[in-house]
């Protein structure tokens, strides 16, 4: 397998290239959803005067949600074949679930519609990754996964840009319909996609790294195979003092970077809200994030091809746990336009740390996985993965409340080092192994 990421290749036929763009652009109407609910749900929440426990349990009730609808999902793929179908579904379930938000008052009825929501809203994700591996030959699987990121983060960057235009002028509700129509014109775009059947498995994705980096970076799940309790024996042994494979370490180090990370994420817009940002200025803060995430894909690549990926990623914690380290030490200085710019540079350095991590760690599965086991390695790490945005959305609540806001994002960035020393001893243990 080839592991390398450098350029991004152009198509060599102009065919191929017409042949993406027939079905690829609901990617972006798609995506302004998305990223507008995860961003306008908690602020939400907050101004019917809930609190970051609340948030927190209906973010971790969503991510829960998201789990259990890419194994299902996953599932009505392998049996049915299905494409528009599951894309139409999905589209209209979520447009149905933001007009039922626009109409609530409650959160508690938030506590059954944003789980519906997470479990509707992922089941785009694998049509569009084998859609990506269907439409052109293997060799340009690099080319249109790293076009549907950009569309993607493209379509993040217009979410956040509408909302802060729409905060100003009006309250939050309005934000929802603007994302029904979204969803609508997803749904539409989607019947662009042929209604047969797909000739690929969903653990083909194993065999691109540019499309493990798409999977991973986006937070999409993959079980080709639900994984069984012996699957996770590399990790069990561990803790027994046994070492029966390193990717057991390899798997503990993204449990403690992604849950460090979302005790971060979790918080965020509580925490921005708590010192008096308005929501106009919680949106900006994200749209300035997602600008910063646009640039840094392209810079990503050359960084990790010039000194390598295990180094490019021990390299990413830096920004990732100083971006955690700021406002939890510069609380008092969180507030007016000081603060604002303070949010700024801890959103940019979290997004950047996350994408030369994401890809130089996408690099280090791809070479882990043995040929064969894609569906049992790629179960693990999506389970693996699963529980602990889980588990760091569920814990901030009550740990923000205990001990309050810089106490946790201390906590975040102290397991943030735990994951940076867990990848150290794999990479020592790796070479150990190899020289040995």
């Amino acid at each position: 397998m080839n592991a390398t990421i450098g350029t991004l290749p152009k198509p060599p036929e102009r065919l191929q290239r017409t042949q993406s763009q027939k079905w690829m652009w609901y990617i972006l109407p798609g995506q302004i959803t998305n990223q507008g609910l995860n961003i306008v749900i908690p602020l939400y929440v907050i101004a019917l005067g809930g609190g970051i426990g609340q948030v927190a349990l209906i973010v971790a009730l969503q991510n829960a949600a998201i789990a259990i609808g890419s194994i299902f999902w996953g599932k009505i793929i392998d049996r049915f074949h299905s494409r528009r179908f599951i894309l139409l579904v999905s589209f209209l379930a979520v447009l149905l679930c933001s007009v039922a938000i626009y109409f609530t008052n409650s959160i508690v009825a938030l506590y059954a519609i944003a789980p519906a929501l997470g479990f509707f809203i992922v089941g785009r994700n694998p049509v569009t990754q084998l859609l990506v591996m269907e439409s052109v030959q293997k060799n340009m699987w690099s080319w249109l996964f790293a076009r549907t990121s950009v569309i993607s983060t493209l379509g993040m960057l217009v979410a956040m840009a509408v909302g802060t235009i729409d905060s100003v002028y009006f309250d939050l509700k309005p934000y929802f319909l603007i994302c029904a129509a979204s969803s609508g014109a997803a749904m539409a775009l989607s019947l662009r996609v042929k209604g047969g059947g797909f000739h690929l498995e969903r653990s083909s994705v194993a065999h691109s790294l540019h499309g493990l980096s798409y999977t991973i970076s986006h937070y999409h799940f993959v079980f080709p195979k639900v994984p069984e309790l012996h699957d996770f024996k590399h990790i069990i042994t561990i803790f027994m003092g046994k070492m029966t494979n390193e990717i057991g370490i390899f798997y503990i180090a993204i449990f403690c970077f992604n849950l460090g990370s979302n005790m971060y994420s979790t918080a965020w817009s509580p925490f921005l809200v708590s010192r008096h940002f308005s929501n106009s200025a919680v949106f900006l803060n994200y749209m300035v994030q997602m600008a910063a995430m646009l640039l840094i894909f392209f810079v990503a690549p050359r960084i990790i091809s010039k000194i390598g990926e295990e180094r490019s990623t021990a390299v990413a914690f830096a920004p990732r746990i100083l971006a955690v380290v700021i406002p939890a030490l510069a609380i008092p200085m969180m507030v007016g336009s000081v603060g604002a710019t303070l949010a700024m540079i801890s959103s940019c350095l979290l997004v950047v740390g996350f994408s030369i991590f994401s890809t130089s760690s996408s690099i280090i599965f791809f070479k882990s996985i043995p040929q064969g086991f894609e569906g049992k390695y790629l179960g693990v790490n999506s389970a693996v993965t699963g529980t602990s945005v889980f588990a760091g959305s569920l814990i901030t609540g009550e740990f923000t409340k205990a001990f309050g806001y810089s106490v946790l994002f201390l906590s975040a960035a102290a397991i943030l080092a735990v994951s940076l020393a867990l990848f150290v001893a794999y990479f020592r243990y790796r070479l150990s192994h190899k020289t040995g």
